[in-house]
C-alpha cells in the first residue's frame, strides 16, 4: 500500500488497521489474495478492539469522499423553535392573575395587563413566527394579530351568561371579606368573578348580593346607565305648577304630512290643551306655524269650553307674540315658556305623542286639491281629541278629561289666587325684560334696530334684541356682519330668523372666550408650572431610572397615559412619551411609535375615543403637519 513505506509506517499503526480492515471486504469482492483480522492486529501490533473502531472512523470518512450524482440533497429543515419556555410564562402569569383571562361560553374576556404581558411576551421571543406564539399562548390567531396589530375590535365583549343556581346561605363577615379580598385581586369581567366565587371560592352568594357587597365597600362603583334619570331630573318632575280646570292653557304646533296621490303635503298643527286636566280644548291646521294659527286654536279652545282661561302659554317663537295673537287674547295673559326647560310644555308634547302614536297614515291615492287635505286632516284631529277627551282616566278615578274639566269645582278665592299667581308672573318677565332694555347701549340698540329693519327679522316684543344686548358689542357687530355677508352671498338657510342671528353672536362670543381662554392657560402654566407639575415631573424622573431599557420606558410611559383621569395628565405623558421616543435614531422612531399605539389600543379599559385621542396627539407631535 501506498501509505506503507520499507522505511516503516507513515500513520500510527491503529489507522493502518483500520484502512486494511476497512479494505479486507474489496479483497474479498475481487477473490484477492487477503489476509486475517487477527493478523493484521497482531501484524501492527494493536488490539483487535482498537482496529475494528478506527475502521468503523475510515468507512464513515470514506463514505463522504465521493458525491452522489445529480442534485445535491436538500438541507434537512430546522428543528422548531422551543415554545415551552413561553407556555410556561402564560400558565405563571394566569395563576398569579386571576381571572386575567376568563372563558364563558364561547368568548374568552382578558384584562388589559395580560394584553400588556403578551406584547411584552412576543416582544421577548421575536424569534417566534405567529402561528408559533399563537400556539404557545393558546391565544386565538385572530385575536393575537389584532392585538398586534393595535386594532378597534375588542375581544372582552360579553358573551352568554351562565345560570348560577346559588342556594340561600349564611352572609357571615369571613365571606364577605373573602369576596372582597378576591375582588381586589381580580382582573377579569363582574359576571366572570360572580363565578369564580360561586364555583371556586365555594361562596353560594348571588350576583345581586355580590354587587351589593362591592358597592357598599366602595370596590366597585357601577357606572350609570344611559337613559338613567339623574337625580336632578328626579327633583324637576312635579314642578310646574298648575291651578284649576280652565286657569291656564299651553298651546303649541308641530308639523304634520299628508300625502295625497304620491304628492306630499305639510300642515301645522296647533294644538292648545288644558293644564290642569291635560283635555285638548283647541286646534288649527295652517300652511305654517304662524300668528294665525295660534289665534284659531284659542278661539276654538274658547268655542269648546264656553269661556277664555285665564293665560295662555306659548313658546318663545316670534309668531307666538304678535299684535295680532295679543290682540286675540285680551283679557287673557299671554305667558312665555321658560327657556330650556321642557317641563313647561309637557301636556302638549305629550298630547303630540299620543297623536303620533293613534293616527293612522295619512295618505289617500286619489287626485284631489289641497284643501280636501286639510279638510282631512281636520276631521281627523277632531275625532282624535273628542276619542280622547271621552276616554275614562284610571290614574283619575276613571273619569274623562270631559268629566274632570267640568266637574273641577273651584272657589273664586281660587280662582283670584290663580290670576294673582299669573299675573305676579307675567310681570317678572315683564320686568326681566324692561331691566335687560334698560342695559341696551343706546348706540347699540340703534345699530340693532336698522340691522333688523334691513334683514327683515321680525322681533316685535324686542326679545332677541335684549338678548343679543347681553353679549360684547365686539361680538354683536361681527356677528350682524356675518349675518349681512351670508344673506348677500345666499348661503343662509331657508326660513332662518333671529334665531339664527342669535347663534351667530353667541359662536363668536365663544370662540373669543376660547382664545382669552387659551392664552390665560399658557399665561397660568407658564406662571405655575413647576407647581401644577411637580408631581408629574417627578414621576417622570423616578420612570427614566428604573427603566431597564428605552422599550420598557416607553411602556411604563404608555401606561400612565392610559391610567390619567385628567386631560391634562394624559397630555403631559402623551409629550413625554414623544420627547423619549424624539430623542432615539430617525429610523426607529416608527417602530418605537407603532409599540407605544399598539400598548395604548391594548387598554381597553379606555374606551375606543379615548385611545384613539392619546394615539393622534402622540403622531401630531412625533409627525407635525404645520
Amino acid at each position: 500500500m501506498a501509505l506503507l513505506s520499507s522505511q516503516g509506517l507513515s500513520v500510527a499503526p491503529s489507522l493502518a488497521a483500520g484502512l486494511v480492515l476497512a479494505a479486507l471486504p474489496l479483497l474479498e469482492h475481487l477473490e484477492l489474495p487477503r489476509p486475517t483480522a487477527g493478523a493484521v492486529a497482531s501484524g501492527l501490533g494493536v488490539s483487535r478492539q482498537r482496529a475494528y473502531q478506527i475502521r468503523e472512523r475510515v468507512e464513515t470518512a470514506v463514505a463522504g469522499l465521493v458525491g452522489v450524482t445529480g442534485r445535491p440533497a436538500a438541507p434537512a429543515p430546522p428543528p422548531p423553535p422551543d415554545t415551552s419556555q413561553v407556555t410556561r410564562e402564560v400558565i405563571r402569569y394566569l395563576m398569579e392573575h386571576p381571572g386575567a383571562a376568563h372563558r364563558r361560553s364561547r368568548r374568552t374576556r382578558y384584562s388589559d395587563a395580560f394584553r400588556h404581558f403578551i406584547l411584552e411576551l412576543g416582544g421577548r421571543h421575536n424569534d417566534l413566527d405567529v402561528a408559533q406564539f399563537t400556539q404557545a399562548t393558546q391565544i386565538p390567531l385572530g385575536t393575537l394579530k389584532d392585538w398586534l396589530a393595535g386594532g378597534r375590535i375588542d375581544t372582552d365583549a360579553p358573551g352568554e351568561a351562565h345560570n348560577l343556581t346559588v342556594v340561600a346561605d349564611p352572609v357571615t363577615e369571613t365571606r364577605i371579606a373573602s369576596v372582597i379580598a378576591a375582588y381586589q385581586q381580580w382582573e377579569g369581567g363582574f359576571r366572570g368573578f360572580c363565578e369564580h366565587v360561586t364555583w371556586h371560592l365555594r361562596i353560594p352568594f348571588g350576583i345581586a348580593l355580590i354587587r351589593d357587597i362591592l358597592e357598599a365597600e366602595g370596590v366597585r362603583i357601577p357606572k350609570r346607565r344611559r337613559g338613567r334619570q339623574s337625580a336632578k331630573e328626579h327633583a324637576l318632575r312635579g314642578q310646574f305648577e298648575t291651578f284649576m280646570a280652565g286657569a291656564q292653557w299651553v298651546g303649541d304646533g308641530t308639523p304634520i304630512d299628508v300625502w295625497i296621490a304620491g304628492e306630499g303635503y305639510t300642515f301645522n298643527l296647533e294644538l292648545v290643551v288644558d293644564a290642569a286636566t291635560a283635555a285638548f280644548v283647541g286646534a288649527s291646521i295652517r300652511d305654517t306655524e304662524d300668528g294665525q294659527a295660534v289665534v284659531e286654536a284659542y278661539k276654538d279652545g274658547v268655542a269648546t269650553t264656553g269661556e277664555a282661561p285665564l293665560a295662555l302659554l306659548l313658546d318663545n317663537k316670534a309668531s307666538n307674540h304678535t299684535d295680532e295673537v295679543v290682540e286675540a287674547l285680551d283679557e287673557t295673559m299671554k305667558i312665555r315658556a321658560t327657556v330650556r326647560r321642557p317641563q313647561n310644555k309637557a301636556h302638549i308634547e305629550g298630547g303630540f305623542g299620543l297623536f303620533q302614536q293613534a293616527a293612522p297614515a295619512l295618505q289617500i291615492d286619489s287626485l284631489a286639491p289641497r284643501d280636501v287635505a286639510r279638510k282631512l286632516l281636520e276631521i281627523v284631529v277632531e275625532t282624535w281629541a273628542r276619542t280622547l277627551n271621552h276616554r275614562p282616566r284610571a290614574d283619575r278615578d276613571n273619569q274623562s278629561r270631559v268629566d274632570l274639566y267640568r266637574g273641577d269645582d273651584f272657589t273664586e278665592e281660587q280662582r283670584q289666587a290663580a290670576h294673582d299667581a299669573l299675573a305676579a308672573r307675567l310681570a317678572k318677565q315683564h320686568k326681566a325684560r324692561l331691566t335687560r332694555r334698560a342695559r341696551l347701549d343706546s348706540v347699540l340698540g340703534a345699530t340693532l334696530d336698522d340691522a333688523f329693519a334691513e334683514l327683515g327679522l321680525d322681533d316685535p316684543d324686542g326679545h332677541f334684541r335684549a338678548a343679543l344686548a347681553t353679549f360684547p358689542i365686539t361680538a354683536v357687530v361681527e356677528g350682524l356682519a356675518i349675518f349681512l355677508a351670508k344673506k348677500r352671498k345666499g348661503t343662509l338657510p331657508d326660513g332662518v330668523d333671529a334665531r339664527y342671528l342669535l347663534g351667530i353672536v353667541k359662536n363668536v362670543t365663544d370662540e373669543a372666550e376660547g382664545m382669552a381662554i387659551a392664552e390665560a392657560l399658557w399665561e397660568q402654566r407658564q406662571r405655575f408650572r413647576d407647581r401644577a407639575f411637580s408631581h408629574l415631573d417627578a414621576d417622570r424622573e423616578r420612570l427614566e431610572e428604573d427603566a431597564a431599557d428605552t422599550l420598557d420606558l416607553i411602556r411604563r410611559i404608555a401606561d400612565r397615559a392610559t391610567a390619567a383621569h385628567r386631560r391634562f395628565d394624559q397630555i403631559f405623558w402623551g409629550r413625554a412619551l414623544a420627547d423619549v421616543i424624539a430623542d432615539e435614531e430617525p429610523s426607529e422612531r416608527r417602530r418605537l411609535f407603532l409599540i407605544a399605539a399598539r400598548r395604548i389600543h391594548a387598554t381597553h379599559r379606555l374606551n375606543y375615543r379615548d385611545r384613539k385621542a392619546i394615539v393622534r396627539h402622540l403622531a401630531a407631535l412625533l409627525q407635525p403637519i404645520e
